[in-house]
């Protein structure tokens, strides 16, 4: 994705849209098939125990910071796993996108803070001043 100049929303290119730029049913259906993948492959192979220093959120996607990272850690999954990425995919993706994303989501101080398992505790965004130019 590219922002010309000229533009206020960005240009797609062949590939998929990412969901932040998505709306509607198409933002409901990408987060169902983000839901099912997380549930069915994710946490099962890679959610360790939650405890103080690895919050989880049993409701992540009430999070748009868990949903949009965990959304690009499924594109990246799809295009390094699937048929035809080479031998070395699944190596680039742990090394390149799991661990990452996984320490900033569950990191002490990262969007799960305050949340409990089976309490989300909803977050305020920090605010912003205006900008004077």
């Amino acid at each position: 994705m590219t922002l010309a100049p000229e533009q206020t929303e960005p240009q797609q290119d062949d590939g998929p849209a990412f969901i932040l730029y998505l709306e509607g049913s198409e933002y409901d259906d990408g987060l169902h098939r983000l839901t099912l993948w997380v549930r069915h492959l994710l946490l099962p192979v890679y959610g360790r125990e939650v405890g103080s220093t690895a919050p989880w959120c049993s409701s992540w996607w009430k999070h748009p910071e868990a949903v949009a990272q965990l959304y690009g850690l499924w594109m990246a999954w799809q295009e390094l796993t699937g048929p035809g990425s080479g031998a070395t995919g699944p190596a680039t993706w742990h090394r390149d996108h799991l661990t990452h994303v996984m320490a900033a989501l569950r990191d002490p101080s990262g969007p799960f803070v305050g949340c409990k398992p089976g309490a989300h505790r909803a977050k305020e965004a920090p605010g912003m001043d205006p900008y004077p130019g």
